[in-house]
């Protein structure tokens, strides 16, 4: 008969499988020449990989062993220094290792009540980012899951927050409320709208793609009795332009609207002193998100969701039912209360323990790092006759054609290039044209490594 305390008691099996799974993340996470992998066919994988779950089990060693050998160079590694795709991520040893502590301290991260020494931690965290950001005293928030999940709470207790002022004043609710935002804004707004039942109002963008106040104003004179947000961009994550957060939070403001501003890939960059300046307006939000997964090396999944009024995404997120009335009838900082989730990890933690390991002043001058690398390839670049920058990077993405290509030509180059384990470097669009884009995260990415990439361009 199965023994049914088998898999939780402490036993010569159980201590063989702790130690075997430790054994394996010790050796990744010191791993120096991590390779890049790439992703295999399903009638791949299932050849060699299916057959894994069975009554009896296969046991941790050759379950280990599937994964070492198998599932996991199926896996693109998204911290190797030429995982040059989409946003990447380069956490830290510290918090990749801590992550391992929190999954193995068994803690829920979404009440006071049950997890208060890793809700305390987290908001260290998030108090230190929202000073940095410029917010006032009494503003905080949550991890959750990423930039989407963000983006769509905070616009959640925007809408909420307009509605009760609507009903407060007496004001009749639009037929559609709508929410304005740039074309350039991440299509986690376009989701977000979609899954609310909301309209997204796209306002004109200058000629270096930012989104601008005065845009912002020519919309709201034609719908502003249905914006219940005005979104700005604080990093796009094709280009990484940042909007003109000022006057479009002015704007906002002028009418009485929510600001939100989307820093989940570039506001990390205002942690620097050389783009700081382009930041400015930050704080006048009413709720940003930004990604430590990205910029702020953390492990997935983290985006820290900061509100300049806590109050009001309470009023907005906190679900009610008998069970949960213990914990939302008190005055506790309850981190499920702030955003569209109730069971949740403590993502914050890695960060955390990150930051009090290594201090804020080593991130700075890696996020920097980022920011220098990307002039100098932006540099080199304009030295070489068969490529050409499509835009002038702000922050740490570069974005460049090669002359004479087509989108086949990039995708066989690119193909080629992740097959020898060089790089991956997918190709772009930028109106309605293939380009190539170096998103920089990465501290152990080198100018050589990228050099390397443009000679290969041939």
């Amino acid at each position: 008969m199965t023994d049914a305390r088998a898999m939780h008691a402490i036993t010569p099996d159980t201590t063989e499988t702790v130690d075997v799974v430790l054994d394996y993340a010790r050796r990744r996470a010191l791993w120096e020449d991590v390779p890049l992998d790439e992703p295999k066919t399903p009638d791949e994988l299932a050849a060699v990989a299916s057959g894994s779950v069975t009554d009896e089990g296969i046991g941790a060693q050759r379950a280990i062993d599937l994964f070492e050998h198998v599932l996991a160079p199926a896996c693109i590694t998204t911290d190797h220094p030429g995982y040059l795709s989409f946003i990447p991520s380069a956490p830290t040893k510290a918090a990749l290792s801590f992550d391992l502590v929190v999954s193995a301290s068994s803690i829920y991260g979404g009440s006071w009540l049950e997890g208060s020494g890793a809700v305390f931690a987290e908001n260290e965290v998030l108090h230190w980012l929202a000073s940095e950001f410029g917010l006032p005293t009494g503003a905080g928030g949550v991890f959750v899951q990423g930039g989407t999940i963000g983006n769509l709470s905070a616009l959640v207790a925007a809408r909420h927050d307009a509605r009760r002022a609507r009903e407060a004043s007496g004001e009749p609710l639009p037929s559609r409320w709508a929410v304005v935002c740039s074309s350039g804004a991440h299509s986690s707004i376009a989701s977000a709208a979609a899954v609310m039942d909301v309209d997204v109002l796209t306002a004109e963008t200058d000629a270096d793609g930012r989104l601008r106040g005065d845009a912002v104003r020519a919309v709201l004179a034609e719908r502003g009795q249905d914006v219940f947000a005005v979104v700005a961009t604080g990093g796009t994550t094709n280009l990484g332009i940042v909007d003109d957060i000022a006057s479009v939070g002015e704007a906002a403001r002028e009418h009485g609207i929510w600001f939100h501003v989307d820093g989940a890939y570039g506001l990390a960059a205002m942690l620097v002193e050389r783009t700081r300046p382009l930041f400015r307006g930050v704080e006048l939000a009413d709720s940003l998100v930004v990604d430590p997964h990205k910029w702020l090396f953390a492990p997935f999944d983290a985006c820290a969701l900061i509100y300049r009024d806590p109050a009001k995404a309470r009023a907005a997120h906190t679900q009610k039912a008998e069970y949960l009335d213990h914990l939302t009838e008190k005055p506790d900082w309850n981190p499920s209360d702030l955003a569209v989730q109730l069971t949740r990890r403590s993502r914050g933690l890695p960060l955390w323990f990150s930051l009090a390991t290594h201090g804020t002043a080593h991130y700075r001058a890696a996020i920097d790092a980022g920011i220098v690398l990307a002039a100098d390839i932006a540099d080199e670049i304009r030295r070489r006759p068969e490529v050409s920058l499509v835009h002038e990077p702000q922050l740490s993405v570069v974005v460049f054609r090669r002359e004479g290509w087509a989108l086949a030509d990039y995708q066989a180059w690119s193909d080629r290039l992740l097959a020898e384990q060089h790089a991956f470097v997918v190709p772009s669009s930028h109106d309605g044209e293939p380009v190539l884009r170096f998103a920089i995260i990465s501290p152990m990415t080198t100018f050589e490594l990228l050099r390397d990439i443009l000679d290969s361009l041939v």
